[in-house]
Protein backbone atom coordinates (compact mmCIF):
# COMPACT_ATOMS: atom_id res chain seq x y z
CA UNK A 1 0.00 0.00 0.00
CA UNK A 2 1.55 3.64 -1.29
CA UNK A 3 0.79 6.17 1.92
CA UNK A 4 -0.27 9.25 0.71
CA UNK A 5 0.74 12.07 2.50
CA UNK A 6 -0.58 14.71 4.08
CA UNK A 7 -3.91 13.74 2.19
CA UNK A 8 -4.59 9.93 3.77
CA UNK A 9 -3.22 11.00 7.40
CA UNK A 10 -5.33 14.18 7.22
CA UNK A 11 -8.43 12.25 5.93
CA UNK A 12 -7.74 9.73 8.86
CA UNK A 13 -8.06 12.89 11.23
CA UNK A 14 -10.91 14.52 10.21
CA UNK A 15 -12.65 10.92 10.38
CA UNK A 16 -11.22 10.55 13.85
CA UNK A 17 -12.39 14.36 15.06
CA UNK A 18 -15.81 14.24 13.70
CA UNK A 19 -17.29 10.97 14.14
CA UNK A 20 -16.93 9.35 10.66
CA UNK A 21 -16.85 5.71 11.23
CA UNK A 22 -14.11 3.77 9.06
CA UNK A 23 -14.91 0.65 8.05
CA UNK A 24 -13.33 -2.15 5.79
CA UNK A 25 -14.98 -5.05 3.70
CA UNK A 26 -14.27 -8.47 4.25
CA UNK A 27 -13.64 -8.97 0.51
CA UNK A 28 -10.47 -6.50 0.77
CA UNK A 29 -8.59 -9.14 2.96
CA UNK A 30 -8.57 -11.94 0.19
CA UNK A 31 -7.77 -8.81 -2.54
CA UNK A 32 -4.36 -7.69 0.19
CA UNK A 33 -3.50 -11.70 0.72
CA UNK A 34 -2.96 -12.19 -3.22
CA UNK A 35 -0.36 -9.84 -3.12
CA UNK A 36 3.11 -11.55 -3.66
CA UNK A 37 5.08 -8.63 -1.58
CA UNK A 38 5.12 -10.41 1.63
CA UNK A 39 6.29 -7.52 3.55
CA UNK A 40 3.44 -5.04 1.83
CA UNK A 41 1.40 -7.73 2.32
CA UNK A 42 1.60 -7.72 6.10
CA UNK A 43 2.25 -4.29 6.68
CA UNK A 44 -1.30 -3.74 4.88
CA UNK A 45 -3.22 -6.79 6.75
CA UNK A 46 -1.85 -4.30 9.52
CA UNK A 47 -3.10 -1.27 9.04
CA UNK A 48 -6.60 -3.03 9.25
CA UNK A 49 -6.63 -3.15 12.52
CA UNK A 50 -7.24 0.75 12.98
CA UNK A 51 -10.87 0.43 10.94
CA UNK A 52 -13.56 -1.64 12.13
CA UNK A 53 -14.43 -4.83 10.05
CA UNK A 54 -17.97 -4.36 8.01
CA UNK A 55 -20.09 -7.30 8.81
CA UNK A 56 -20.96 -9.57 5.59
CA UNK A 57 -23.93 -9.30 4.01
CA UNK A 58 -25.58 -11.00 1.34
CA UNK A 59 -23.54 -12.34 -1.94
CA UNK A 60 -23.00 -10.23 -4.42
CA UNK A 61 -25.71 -11.14 -7.47
CA UNK A 62 -23.40 -9.63 -10.10
CA UNK A 63 -21.02 -12.46 -9.30
CA UNK A 64 -21.11 -16.18 -11.38
CA UNK A 65 -18.55 -18.83 -12.44
CA UNK A 66 -17.18 -16.39 -15.08
CA UNK A 67 -16.02 -13.30 -12.93
CA UNK A 68 -12.49 -13.47 -12.22
CA UNK A 69 -11.16 -12.80 -8.53
CA UNK A 70 -10.04 -9.74 -8.74
CA UNK A 71 -13.44 -8.70 -9.94
CA UNK A 72 -15.31 -10.45 -7.64
CA UNK A 73 -14.00 -8.65 -4.48
CA UNK A 74 -14.74 -5.46 -5.94
CA UNK A 75 -18.11 -6.10 -6.87
CA UNK A 76 -18.89 -7.33 -3.48
CA UNK A 77 -17.49 -4.33 -2.11
CA UNK A 78 -19.04 -1.73 -4.36
CA UNK A 79 -22.70 -3.81 -3.81
CA UNK A 80 -22.13 -3.40 -0.04
CA UNK A 81 -21.87 0.26 -0.96
CA UNK A 82 -25.12 0.11 -3.45
CA UNK A 83 -27.43 -1.57 -0.27
CA UNK A 84 -26.11 1.84 1.92
CA UNK A 85 -23.70 -0.44 4.05
CA UNK A 86 -21.53 2.41 4.12
CA UNK A 87 -21.90 6.38 3.36
CA UNK A 88 -18.90 5.98 0.47
CA UNK A 89 -16.36 4.23 -0.57
CA UNK A 90 -12.53 5.77 -0.59
CA UNK A 91 -10.13 3.88 -2.57
CA UNK A 92 -7.27 4.77 -5.15
CA UNK A 93 -8.01 1.94 -7.16
CA UNK A 94 -8.69 2.62 -10.78
CA UNK A 95 -10.80 0.18 -11.25
CA UNK A 96 -13.19 0.55 -9.46
CA UNK A 97 -13.76 3.84 -9.97
CA UNK A 98 -14.74 3.05 -13.40
CA UNK A 99 -16.93 0.16 -12.24
CA UNK A 100 -18.69 2.20 -9.49
CA UNK A 101 -19.28 4.75 -12.81
CA UNK A 102 -20.65 1.99 -14.96
CA UNK A 103 -23.24 0.88 -11.84
CA UNK A 104 -24.11 4.44 -11.58
CA UNK A 105 -22.15 4.18 -8.11
CA UNK A 106 -19.66 7.47 -9.22
CA UNK A 107 -21.05 9.93 -6.95
CA UNK A 108 -20.09 7.89 -3.52
CA UNK A 109 -16.79 6.86 -4.52
CA UNK A 110 -13.38 9.02 -3.91
CA UNK A 111 -10.05 9.04 -4.01
CA UNK A 112 -8.34 10.15 -0.99
CA UNK A 113 -7.27 13.42 -1.78
CA UNK A 114 -11.34 14.07 -2.59
CA UNK A 115 -12.48 12.64 0.28
CA UNK A 116 -10.60 14.55 2.21
CA UNK A 117 -11.63 17.85 0.68
CA UNK A 118 -15.07 16.48 1.28
CA UNK A 119 -14.09 16.41 5.10
CA UNK A 120 -12.59 19.49 5.03
CA UNK A 121 -14.71 21.60 3.46
CA UNK A 122 -17.64 19.76 5.47
CA UNK A 123 -15.87 20.11 8.86
CA UNK A 124 -13.33 23.38 8.34
CA UNK A 125 -15.07 25.54 5.73
CA UNK A 126 -12.46 28.46 6.42
CA UNK A 127 -9.74 26.64 5.84
CA UNK A 128 -10.97 25.71 1.97
CA UNK A 129 -10.60 29.14 -0.47
CA UNK A 130 -11.17 28.59 -4.39
CA UNK A 131 -7.95 29.94 -5.47
CA UNK A 132 -7.25 32.77 -8.21
CA UNK A 133 -5.00 31.77 -11.56
CA UNK A 134 -2.31 33.55 -12.73
CA UNK A 135 -1.43 33.87 -16.50
CA UNK A 136 2.31 34.42 -17.24
CA UNK A 137 4.67 34.73 -19.93
CA UNK A 138 6.19 31.16 -19.43
CA UNK A 139 10.32 32.87 -19.40
CA UNK A 140 9.27 34.38 -16.01
CA UNK A 141 9.51 30.71 -14.61
CA UNK A 142 13.20 29.67 -15.59
CA UNK A 143 14.44 30.88 -12.44
CA UNK A 144 12.09 28.68 -10.18
CA UNK A 145 12.39 25.37 -12.33
CA UNK A 146 15.07 24.49 -9.20
CA UNK A 147 11.32 24.25 -6.95
CA UNK A 148 10.61 20.92 -5.52
CA UNK A 149 7.50 20.86 -7.20
CA UNK A 150 9.07 20.45 -10.57
CA UNK A 151 10.90 17.13 -9.50
CA UNK A 152 8.57 15.01 -10.33
CA UNK A 153 7.45 16.10 -13.87
CA UNK A 154 11.39 16.42 -14.20
CA UNK A 155 11.61 12.27 -12.97
CA UNK A 156 8.89 11.47 -15.93
CA UNK A 157 10.07 13.92 -18.91
CA UNK A 158 13.64 13.43 -19.76
CA UNK A 159 15.18 16.75 -20.86
CA UNK A 160 12.18 18.80 -19.05
CA UNK A 161 14.19 22.01 -18.07
CA UNK A 162 15.52 22.16 -22.00
CA UNK A 163 12.30 21.83 -22.90
CA UNK A 164 10.87 24.20 -20.88
CA UNK A 165 13.68 27.14 -21.73
CA UNK A 166 13.41 26.54 -25.13
CA UNK A 167 9.25 26.61 -25.35
CA UNK A 168 9.81 29.69 -23.09
CA UNK A 169 12.23 31.37 -25.28
CA UNK A 170 8.93 30.94 -28.30
CA UNK A 171 6.94 32.82 -26.22
CA UNK A 172 4.54 30.13 -24.82
CA UNK A 173 2.85 31.11 -21.84
CA UNK A 174 1.34 28.93 -18.77
CA UNK A 175 -1.19 29.29 -15.68
CA UNK A 176 0.11 29.25 -12.75
CA UNK A 177 -0.88 29.14 -8.67
CA UNK A 178 1.17 29.62 -5.84
CA UNK A 179 0.49 28.75 -2.35
CA UNK A 180 2.20 29.34 1.19
CA UNK A 181 4.28 32.74 2.46
CA UNK A 182 7.34 32.39 -0.23
CA UNK A 183 4.47 32.20 -3.34
CA UNK A 184 6.37 29.16 -4.37
CA UNK A 185 4.48 27.51 -7.52
CA UNK A 186 2.08 25.00 -6.88
CA UNK A 187 -0.17 23.93 -9.93
CA UNK A 188 1.02 25.21 -13.77
CA UNK A 189 -0.69 24.34 -16.89
CA UNK A 190 1.32 25.16 -19.86
CA UNK A 191 -0.37 26.00 -23.10
CA UNK A 192 -0.18 26.95 -26.90
CA UNK A 193 -2.13 27.13 -29.74
CA UNK A 194 -1.43 24.76 -32.86
CA UNK A 195 -2.94 24.32 -36.20
CA UNK A 196 -3.73 21.35 -37.99
CA UNK A 197 -1.98 19.23 -35.11
CA UNK A 198 -1.46 15.50 -35.89
CA UNK A 199 -1.94 14.30 -32.45
CA UNK A 200 -1.61 11.30 -31.91
CA UNK A 201 0.76 7.67 -33.05
CA UNK A 202 -2.56 6.94 -35.69
CA UNK A 203 -1.58 10.67 -37.39
CA UNK A 204 -4.81 11.63 -36.96
CA UNK A 205 -5.03 15.43 -37.26
CA UNK A 206 -7.21 18.21 -35.70
CA UNK A 207 -8.16 20.23 -38.46
CA UNK A 208 -8.03 24.22 -37.65
CA UNK A 209 -6.87 25.38 -34.07
CA UNK A 210 -6.78 23.54 -31.57
CA UNK A 211 -5.63 24.24 -27.96
CA UNK A 212 -3.31 22.30 -26.03
CA UNK A 213 -2.62 21.85 -22.75
CA UNK A 214 1.25 20.82 -22.95
CA UNK A 215 1.63 20.15 -18.92
CA UNK A 216 -1.17 19.96 -16.31
CA UNK A 217 0.07 19.37 -12.84
CA UNK A 218 -1.49 19.81 -9.80
CA UNK A 219 0.86 19.51 -6.58
CA UNK A 220 -0.34 16.77 -3.93
CA UNK A 221 -0.36 19.46 -1.32
CA UNK A 222 -3.29 21.90 -3.27
CA UNK A 223 -4.97 19.25 -4.72
CA UNK A 224 -8.85 18.96 -3.48
CA UNK A 225 -9.02 23.36 -4.31
CA UNK A 226 -10.58 22.91 -7.36
CA UNK A 227 -7.44 24.20 -9.64
CA UNK A 228 -8.06 21.49 -12.08
CA UNK A 229 -11.22 22.79 -12.68
CA UNK A 230 -10.05 26.42 -12.93
CA UNK A 231 -7.35 25.80 -15.03
CA UNK A 232 -10.02 23.76 -17.13
CA UNK A 233 -12.51 27.21 -16.62
CA UNK A 234 -9.63 29.19 -18.11
CA UNK A 235 -8.76 26.81 -21.35
CA UNK A 236 -12.85 26.88 -22.43
CA UNK A 237 -12.55 30.68 -21.98
CA UNK A 238 -8.96 31.13 -23.75
CA UNK A 239 -10.85 28.37 -26.84
CA UNK A 240 -13.70 30.69 -27.14
CA UNK A 241 -11.81 33.81 -27.06
CA UNK A 242 -9.51 32.44 -29.44
CA UNK A 243 -11.95 30.32 -31.49
CA UNK A 244 -9.74 26.97 -31.09
CA UNK A 245 -12.71 24.73 -32.24
CA UNK A 246 -10.62 21.68 -30.29
CA UNK A 247 -8.92 21.05 -26.70
CA UNK A 248 -6.40 18.42 -26.46
CA UNK A 249 -3.91 16.95 -23.88
CA UNK A 250 -1.76 14.28 -23.52
CA UNK A 251 -1.87 12.03 -19.72
CA UNK A 252 -0.54 8.84 -18.04
CA UNK A 253 -3.41 7.01 -17.15
CA UNK A 254 -1.48 5.65 -14.14
CA UNK A 255 0.05 8.49 -12.89
CA UNK A 256 -2.60 10.92 -13.66
CA UNK A 257 -5.91 9.29 -12.83
CA UNK A 258 -6.97 12.28 -11.09
CA UNK A 259 -6.67 13.85 -14.28
CA UNK A 260 -8.49 11.96 -16.34
CA UNK A 261 -11.33 11.37 -14.12
CA UNK A 262 -12.10 15.24 -14.25
CA UNK A 263 -10.88 15.71 -17.77
CA UNK A 264 -13.82 13.17 -18.67
CA UNK A 265 -16.45 14.62 -17.21
CA UNK A 266 -15.75 17.71 -19.25
CA UNK A 267 -16.26 15.95 -22.35
CA UNK A 268 -12.82 14.79 -23.02
CA UNK A 269 -12.72 11.63 -24.84
CA UNK A 270 -9.93 9.13 -25.51
CA UNK A 271 -8.15 9.17 -29.11
CA UNK A 272 -5.37 7.01 -29.29
CA UNK A 273 -1.92 6.76 -27.80
CA UNK A 274 1.18 9.70 -28.27
CA UNK A 275 4.00 7.39 -27.74
CA UNK A 276 2.78 6.17 -24.14
CA UNK A 277 0.56 8.59 -22.80
CA UNK A 278 -2.83 8.50 -23.85
CA UNK A 279 -4.68 11.78 -26.25
CA UNK A 280 -7.90 13.16 -24.51
CA UNK A 281 -9.96 15.78 -26.97
CA UNK A 282 -12.47 17.75 -26.79
CA UNK A 283 -14.63 18.95 -29.31
CA UNK A 284 -15.25 22.95 -28.53
CA UNK A 285 -17.20 24.02 -31.73
CA UNK A 286 -17.13 28.31 -32.61
CA UNK A 287 -20.93 28.17 -32.92
CA UNK A 288 -23.09 25.81 -30.57
CA UNK A 289 -23.90 22.87 -32.15
CA UNK A 290 -27.67 21.91 -33.65
CA UNK A 291 -28.22 18.64 -32.19
CA UNK A 292 -30.33 16.80 -30.72
CA UNK A 293 -29.59 15.22 -27.74
CA UNK A 294 -29.60 15.08 -23.98
CA UNK A 295 -30.00 18.59 -22.48
CA UNK A 296 -27.20 18.02 -19.49
CA UNK A 297 -25.56 15.53 -21.91
CA UNK A 298 -25.27 18.34 -24.59
CA UNK A 299 -23.38 20.68 -21.64
CA UNK A 300 -21.01 18.19 -19.96
CA UNK A 301 -20.04 17.58 -23.62
CA UNK A 302 -19.78 20.84 -25.25
CA UNK A 303 -19.11 23.19 -22.47
CA UNK A 304 -19.45 26.29 -22.35
CA UNK A 305 -22.12 25.96 -24.75
CA UNK A 306 -26.00 24.98 -23.49
CA UNK A 307 -29.09 24.08 -25.17
CA UNK A 308 -31.85 27.11 -24.23
CA UNK A 309 -34.54 26.06 -27.01
CA UNK A 310 -38.53 26.36 -25.86
CA UNK A 311 -38.18 22.62 -24.51
CA UNK A 312 -35.48 23.69 -21.89
CA UNK A 313 -37.41 25.39 -18.79
CA UNK A 314 -35.67 28.65 -17.16
CA UNK A 315 -36.09 29.67 -13.76
CA UNK A 316 -34.82 32.81 -11.41
CA UNK A 317 -33.20 31.47 -8.27
CA UNK A 318 -32.77 34.08 -5.64
CA UNK A 319 -29.93 34.35 -3.38
CA UNK A 320 -29.04 36.50 -0.67
CA UNK A 321 -25.58 38.47 -1.07
CA UNK A 322 -23.34 36.39 1.80
CA UNK A 323 -24.06 32.56 -0.37
CA UNK A 324 -24.01 34.55 -3.66
CA UNK A 325 -20.17 35.61 -2.30
CA UNK A 326 -19.73 32.21 -1.44
CA UNK A 327 -20.65 30.55 -4.57
CA UNK A 328 -19.60 33.35 -7.23
CA UNK A 329 -16.20 34.67 -5.24
CA UNK A 330 -15.10 35.79 -8.88
CA UNK A 331 -18.41 38.02 -9.67
CA UNK A 332 -17.96 41.95 -9.40
CA UNK A 333 -20.58 43.88 -10.71
CA UNK A 334 -19.92 46.75 -12.90
CA UNK A 335 -19.10 48.89 -11.11
CA UNK A 336 -16.38 47.39 -9.29
CA UNK A 337 -14.87 45.37 -12.07
CA UNK A 338 -11.49 44.39 -12.56
CA UNK A 339 -9.49 46.08 -15.38
CA UNK A 340 -9.63 43.76 -18.66
CA UNK A 341 -5.98 42.07 -18.77
CA UNK A 342 -5.76 41.65 -15.08
CA UNK A 343 -4.72 37.86 -14.29
CA UNK A 344 -7.73 37.82 -11.89
CA UNK A 345 -10.48 39.09 -14.05
CA UNK A 346 -11.39 35.80 -16.45
CA UNK A 347 -10.49 32.33 -13.34
CA UNK A 348 -11.78 33.14 -10.48
CA UNK A 349 -13.70 30.00 -9.15
CA UNK A 350 -14.93 26.18 -10.13
CA UNK A 351 -17.62 25.27 -12.75
CA UNK A 352 -19.34 22.47 -10.32
CA UNK A 353 -21.10 24.46 -7.70
CA UNK A 354 -24.13 22.99 -5.51
CA UNK A 355 -26.78 25.40 -4.42
CA UNK A 356 -29.26 24.83 -1.43
CA UNK A 357 -32.83 26.38 -0.26
CA UNK A 358 -35.92 25.92 1.28
CA UNK A 359 -37.91 26.47 -2.52
CA UNK A 360 -41.62 24.21 -2.58
CA UNK A 361 -40.45 24.45 -6.29
CA UNK A 362 -39.74 20.55 -7.03
CA UNK A 363 -39.54 21.95 -11.22
CA UNK A 364 -36.09 22.20 -12.05
CA UNK A 365 -34.70 19.29 -14.10
CA UNK A 366 -31.34 18.49 -15.11
CA UNK A 367 -30.36 20.67 -18.31
CA UNK A 368 -32.77 23.25 -17.04
CA UNK A 369 -31.08 27.22 -17.33
CA UNK A 370 -30.74 28.88 -14.03
CA UNK A 371 -30.24 32.74 -13.65
CA UNK A 372 -29.17 33.67 -10.15
CA UNK A 373 -31.34 36.89 -8.70
CA UNK A 374 -28.45 38.62 -6.21
CA UNK A 375 -31.01 40.00 -3.40
CA UNK A 376 -30.19 42.94 -1.38
CA UNK A 377 -27.20 44.69 -2.38
CA UNK A 378 -27.46 44.19 -6.47
CA UNK A 379 -31.12 43.64 -6.68
CA UNK A 380 -30.16 41.76 -10.39
CA UNK A 381 -29.52 38.58 -12.01
CA UNK A 382 -25.79 37.99 -12.15
CA UNK A 383 -25.42 34.92 -13.30
CA UNK A 384 -26.22 31.81 -15.75
CA UNK A 385 -25.98 28.10 -15.04
CA UNK A 386 -27.45 24.56 -16.05
CA UNK A 387 -28.82 22.35 -13.73
CA UNK A 388 -27.04 18.86 -13.15
CA UNK A 389 -29.71 17.39 -10.43
CA UNK A 390 -31.99 18.82 -8.54
CA UNK A 391 -33.39 16.52 -5.77
CA UNK A 392 -34.76 17.30 -1.88
CA UNK A 393 -34.24 15.36 1.60
CA UNK A 394 -34.37 16.14 5.45
CA UNK A 395 -31.52 13.84 5.91
CA UNK A 396 -27.86 15.74 6.71
CA UNK A 397 -26.18 12.88 5.69
CA UNK A 398 -27.73 12.79 2.14
CA UNK A 399 -27.81 16.46 1.39
CA UNK A 400 -23.90 16.42 2.31
CA UNK A 401 -22.81 12.95 0.63
CA UNK A 402 -25.11 14.54 -2.44
CA UNK A 403 -22.63 17.95 -2.35
CA UNK A 404 -19.65 16.54 -1.36
CA UNK A 405 -17.36 17.30 -4.38
CA UNK A 406 -18.81 20.78 -4.86
CA UNK A 407 -19.99 21.59 -1.31
CA UNK A 408 -19.32 25.46 0.14
CA UNK A 409 -21.37 24.47 2.92
CA UNK A 410 -20.23 23.62 6.46
CA UNK A 411 -21.57 20.31 8.05
CA UNK A 412 -23.47 22.85 10.52
CA UNK A 413 -25.19 25.29 8.04
CA UNK A 414 -26.34 21.79 6.43
CA UNK A 415 -27.35 20.40 9.59
CA UNK A 416 -28.96 24.04 10.09
CA UNK A 417 -31.25 23.46 6.75
CA UNK A 418 -32.35 19.93 6.95
CA UNK A 419 -34.66 20.77 10.00
CA UNK A 420 -37.29 21.58 6.76
CA UNK A 421 -37.03 19.75 3.70
CA UNK A 422 -34.13 21.16 1.92
CA UNK A 423 -33.65 21.39 -2.20
CA UNK A 424 -30.14 20.03 -3.46
CA UNK A 425 -29.66 21.75 -6.87
CA UNK A 426 -26.16 20.77 -8.44
CA UNK A 427 -24.91 22.68 -11.40
CA UNK A 428 -22.42 24.07 -13.70
CA UNK A 429 -21.54 27.47 -13.75
CA UNK A 430 -21.86 29.01 -17.45
CA UNK A 431 -21.05 32.68 -17.32
CA UNK A 432 -21.71 35.72 -14.93
CA UNK A 433 -23.72 38.02 -17.16
CA UNK A 434 -21.59 41.12 -18.90
CA UNK A 435 -24.34 43.46 -17.45
CA UNK A 436 -26.74 42.66 -14.36
CA UNK A 437 -30.34 42.93 -15.26
CA UNK A 438 -32.10 44.95 -12.29
CA UNK A 439 -35.11 43.90 -10.53
CA UNK A 440 -36.67 47.47 -12.11
CA UNK A 441 -35.69 46.32 -15.21
CA UNK A 442 -36.77 42.76 -14.93
CA UNK A 443 -40.32 44.84 -13.93
CA UNK A 444 -40.34 46.77 -16.79
CA UNK A 445 -39.49 43.55 -19.12
CA UNK A 446 -42.64 41.53 -17.56
CA UNK A 447 -40.52 39.21 -16.71
CA UNK A 448 -41.77 39.20 -12.73
CA UNK A 449 -44.77 41.39 -10.90
CA UNK A 450 -43.60 41.03 -7.90
CA UNK A 451 -40.96 40.14 -5.68
CA UNK A 452 -38.68 37.17 -6.00
CA UNK A 453 -38.35 35.38 -3.06
CA UNK A 454 -38.55 32.10 -4.09
CA UNK A 455 -37.23 29.79 -7.41
CA UNK A 456 -39.37 31.31 -10.59
CA UNK A 457 -40.23 29.40 -13.76
CA UNK A 458 -39.92 32.40 -16.59
CA UNK A 459 -40.83 32.08 -19.86
CA UNK A 460 -38.76 31.63 -23.01
CA UNK A 461 -39.42 35.49 -24.20
CA UNK A 462 -38.68 36.56 -20.76
CA UNK A 463 -34.83 34.67 -20.35
CA UNK A 464 -34.66 36.12 -24.19
CA UNK A 465 -35.13 39.37 -23.05
CA UNK A 466 -32.96 39.29 -19.68
CA UNK A 467 -30.03 38.32 -21.81
CA UNK A 468 -30.44 40.94 -24.59
CA UNK A 469 -30.93 43.63 -21.36
CA UNK A 470 -27.40 42.23 -20.06
CA UNK A 471 -25.56 42.93 -23.57
CA UNK A 472 -27.01 46.77 -23.56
Amino acid sequence: MVVLQPSLANFVRLCNEHGHQLLYHPASIEDIQRDGNADRRNRTLARLDQYVRLQAGPRCPWNNAQTSINDACDNEILYALQRDAAHALVTEDQGVHRKASELGLRDRVYFIQSAEDWLRRLHVPGEVQLPNIDDVELHTLTDQLTQPFFDSVRADYDGFNEWFRRKAMEGRRAWVYRDGVNQAIAAICIYTVQTDERFNDAGDVLHGDALKLCTFKVGEAVRGRKIGELFLRGAFQYATNHQCEWIFLHANDEQQKHLKDLIEDFGFRHTGLYESDGVYVKTHPIAPPALEMDQFEYVRRYYPHYLRGIDVQKFLIPIQPQFHDILFPDYLDSGHALPEGHPQRHIGNAIKLAYLCHTPSKQPRPGDVVLFYRSHDVRGVTTLGVVESYTWSESADEIARIVSRRTVYSDQQIEDMARTETKVMLFRLICHLENSVSYAELKRLRVVQGPIQSIVKISDESFSRILRAAER
